[in-house]
């Protein structure tokens, strides 16, 4: 049995390694960041705030944990930074435990206009009577007009803005604006775009006037799989007893040191990182058009992120496709659009991981081409993958560069 579990994992290296992933809420971490994994702080557990733990010998866990905090502060400019949740799910039920009641309501997007499950389904677990923006399918934005009107007539708790699909800044101020006139906060998930935001190639929700700003942490900004929240001061005591003890114990110690050492390579290249990320996204989804893709939003340059939205309903539906291309080592994943009801009609591609590894506007070229081809032959196309892949397996933007793939033994 052990040699299964180490064969699985093997495999699935091998598999990645041969393979493109466009997969928008993922990303590689470098080996500095990995190494964090593996060190002596994955047994360990630092219940309680910094210089006051329920346990003992935690004098060097809470260094991390400062350092953490400070160079949050420093990347966002924010007032209060609480980095131990451990995934941006986690993160957004805290925020509702801090600033909600049972029965409150509160305002997102529906799933199929964009909206992550945690701020729809996961809220009505807490008992919040969830209302939806409105939203506009051409511009793949909220329809502010309508959104005021509505938000005046409901007077909800929380309007959480933000999305899992996430092509286009969304409208902060304004609807900031709008929530201070019937005394709501404003939540902006930063989950997809927390890189962006970092190396300043999106809008600044703290600065646009959001009262909180969740997100995980290993999307476009590329460390491990935890999350952070950042808030107005006068919401730190709040959200602090909400994250602790109230959804997260031990907060791995591990990831968040992990997370530190990421938070190092975003000051020094997330804005280069981010440029490129927005580049070869636009590039991208310029070549899927022309190549006769049903690309959402050409009239507005298709996205301002590192997301491409594709409607391939006349090709299948996004289930099909997505299978599809996987069988070609092309790893994307199916997503409703605004017009769905129930069958995804349309493929999420991210460009984060890519970019990472060093690939520009040509390799978008080059992808495109290969995603067109592999919806017809995708074994065939599987190979010519593989060969591509060679070529990019080496984390890039990073003080060390490294063998993205490799199995640290």
């Amino acid at each position: 049995m052990l040699d299964e579990v180490f064969g699985a994992i093997w495999d699935h290296h091998r598999f990645i390694e041969s393979s493109i992933p466009l997969i928008a809420s993922e990303n590689i971490t470098s080996r500095a960041v990995r190494l964090c994994y593996m060190s002596d702080l994955g047994h360990r557990y630092a219940i309680g705030d910094v210089g006051d733990r329920m346990y003992c010998g935690c004098e060097y866990i809470d260094r991390l944990e400062n350092m953490a905090i400070k160079l949050t502060k420093e990347i966002f400019k924010a007032e209060h930074v609480n980095v131990r949740p451990i995934s941006g799910t986690i993160a957004n039920i805290a925020v509702y435990f801090a600033l909600t009641n049972c029965g409150d309501k509160i305002f997102a997007l529906r799933e199929n206009c964009g909206g992550h499950t945690s701020h729809d389904f996961t809220a009505k677990i807490r008992d919040l009577e969830v209302c939806y923006l409105p939203f506009d399918s051409k511009t793949f934005n909220i329809n502010v007009d309508a959104a005021r009107r509505k938000i005046v007539k409901e007077r909800p708790r929380l309007i959480i803005l933000g999305a899992s699909l996430f092509l286009f800044p969304h409208p902060v101020r304004e609807i900031a604006e709008i929530a201070q006139e019937v005394g709501a906060k404003v939540v902006y998930d930063a989950s997809h775009v927390l890189g962006l935001i970092a190396g300043k190639q999106f809008q600044d929700p703290i600065r646009e006037g959001a009262d909180v700003v969740t997100a995980s942490t290993h999307k476009t900004f590329p460390g491990p799989q935890r999350a952070v929240i950042m808030c107005k001061k006068e919401l730190a005591d709040s959200i602090d007893r909400a994250v602790m003890p109230g959804v997260v114990s031990n907060h791995h110690i591990h990831s968040l040191a992990g997370y530190v050492v990421a938070c190092l390579e975003m000051m020094e290249f997330g804005e280069a990182y981010a440029k490129q990320i927005v580049k070869n996204a636009k590039r991208l989804a310029e070549r899927l058009f022309e190549l006769g893709f049903d690309v959402l939003c050409p009239d507005l340059g298709f996205t301002e992120s590192h997301q491409v939205a594709v409607d391939v309903s006349k090709l299948g539906g996004g289930d099909k496709v997505a299978k599809i291309l996987e069988k070609a080592g092309i790893l994307t994943n199916k997503t409703l659009l605004p017009w769905d009801t129930d069958k995804p009609s349309g493929i999420r591609i991210g460009v984060q991981e890519v970019t990472r590894l060093g690939m520009k506007e040509d390799e978008m070229d080059i992808i495109a081409e290969l995603i067109s081809r592999a919806i017809k032959e995708p074994k065939k196309v599987r190979k010519e993958v593989s060969e591509f892949k060679r070529k990019f397996r080496t984390v890039k933007f990073a003080f060390e560069e490294s063998p993205a793939y490799e199995v640290i033994v």
